[in-house]
């Protein structure tokens, strides 16, 4: 059989030499490839390994630049101070001047006591008008919880009510919790909005923003939370998301003053063995004319702070109504009974002002004992 001119020369531009291949030289190759790969990959890894170290340590650093306080200090006063207030709105601005003084040193509770008996364990009841007696301790704690409340969580919380009348006469707090809108913070207090969502995916959360932030538990409609928002957040998503945390975690981590509690107690003694704090107040300071000079005096190291202040007629009307108390001194009920004004230059000092002399004496004290830790 002939051989056609195309398959002539079709052998002539393959010659056989080209053709064919060295398989142990391509066999070396692949295997040089091979090992180069895994050397890469190895390289990766100990690279991102590295980056990682390096977020941890940088994260353990910031944790120990932002260390939160770990320490708390309360305010315990009567609620009858109220009744030195000579019409309504003074009587609400009363409560206002407090809560503020309580912000400006940073008091994490106050705790408003009953010195003439009546019983007082709840914000339910109503006020009865000024001149008379009674309620005034139910009236100074619905006031301060509602100044305490960010601006944006009032209506939620606080239905109208002749307590609130004049509330808007008391200036601002204006403390790290009451957020702008558009303010960037780490944590912010919300409520859990009534809205349906799927099992095992959370709640929603209006924490004051444009959009509400998904938390990581189911709860209840209607209950105030502390939410963590996370670090990283998609801005295409309709809704923000974060976790809900304790009230506490944003002063004892990230350092940030949050707010005060407000607590009800019927009688001085109350204030003392009631305490939301399980070992209790281990530091605590009575406030009076007839105690030590403030400037003499150093506080011990503490994890509970306790600051008690008397009504119109001092911590001894105080005593002398509690009947769980069979004392007559109060110094003997505190572990210091300080004079934080001495030489006063009027007869009296309100407690409104004591509150702020005070707490202003007491500061330094307060960051000496937690300089040298």
């Amino acid at each position: 059989m002939s051989t056609s001119p195309g398959n002539k020369r079709f052998k002539a531009s393959f010659p056989q030499s080209e053709v064919k291949v060295d398989w142990k030289k391509r066999k070396a190759e692949l295997k040089e490839a091979d090992k180069k790969r895994k050397e890469a990959k190895v390289i990766k890894r100990l690279e991102k390994q590295k980056e990682q170290e390096a977020e941890e340590r940088a994260k353990l650093e910031e944790s120990q630049r932002t260390k939160g306080r770990a320490y708390t200090v309360s305010v315990a006063l009567p609620g009858s101070v109220l009744d030195n207030a000579q019409s309504a709105e003074l009587r609400t601005y009363l409560a206002g001047q407090i809560a503020r003084a309580c912000v400006v040193f940073s008091v994490d509770e106050i705790v408003v006591f009953d010195e003439q008996g009546e019983d007082v364990q709840s914000v339910e009841g109503e006020f009865k008008g000024v001149g008379k007696k009674g309620h005034a301790c139910i009236q100074l704690a619905r006031v301060l919880q509602y100044l305490e409340c960010p601006q944006y969580l009032r209506k939620s919380f606080f239905p109208m009510h002749k307590d609130l009348q004049y509330a808007g006469l008391c200036n601002p707090l204006d403390s790290p919790h009451h957020m702008r809108m558009d303010e960037q913070s780490d944590y912010r207090e919300g409520v859990v909005v009534d809205r349906p969502t799927k099992s095992g995916k959370g709640s929603f959360v209006n924490c004051g923003m444009r959009k509400e932030v998904r938390i990581d538990k189911q709860l209840q409609a209607g209950l105030r939370v502390t939410v963590q928002l996370n670090k990283q957040q998609n801005t295409d998503s309709k809704v923000f998301k974060g976790v809900v945390v304790a009230p506490h975690v944003p002063r004892s981590r990230g350092g940030l003053y949050w707010g005060y509690s407000v607590r009800l107690a019927s009688c001085l003694s109350a204030v003392f063995s009631e305490s939301p704090y399980e070992e209790g107040y281990d530091l605590t300071v009575g406030t009076s004319e007839k105690g030590s000079n403030v400037d003499q005096s150093q506080l011990s190291p503490f994890k509970h702070l306790l600051v008690v202040f008397g009504g119109l007629r001092g911590l001894e009307a105080s005593v002398d109504a509690d009947q769980n108390l069979d004392v007559t001194d109060p110094s003997v009920l505190f572990d210091l009974y300080l004079n934080t004004c001495p030489g006063q230059g009027s007869r009296t000092i309100r407690t409104e002002e004591a509150i702020l002399i005070s707490m202003a004496a007491l500061r330094r004290k307060i960051t000496d004992v937690f300089s040298h830790s």
